[in-house]
């Protein structure tokens, strides 16, 4: 086993918002090496499940005062921004003590 010493090691430090891009880039490539294509714009069901919901009026609610993004490419089809969730998401955490 080979050990760094302390004189090569290089520290890097990122502002919160950075490190969850970069773990979020990191699974979506791993997603796709595992032959799971990452989707950006996700369905309801999908949006539902991300967001631990169970009615589809709490997920309207979440678009409507715009905390999460969606498109609506027809008048019956509204898929999720699933990196607006996964940010609105992180933006609710809270710090464990």
């Amino acid at each position: 086993m080979h050990y760094l010493k302390p004189e090569n090691m290089n520290v890097i430090c990122l502002e919160e918002p950075a490190l969850f891009q970069l773990v979020e880039i990191v699974v979506a490539r791993l997603q796709s090496s595992n032959g799971q294509e990452y989707k950006k714009w996700i369905p309801p069901s999908e949006a539902m499940q991300l967001l631990n919901l169970k009615s589809k009026t709490s997920l309207q609610a979440l678009r409507d005062t715009g905390k999460i993004r969606f498109s609506q490419p027809q008048k019956k089809v509204i898929l999720y921004d699933r990196d607006s969730i996964i940010t609105y998401l992180e933006k609710n955490a809270q710090n464990t003590f």
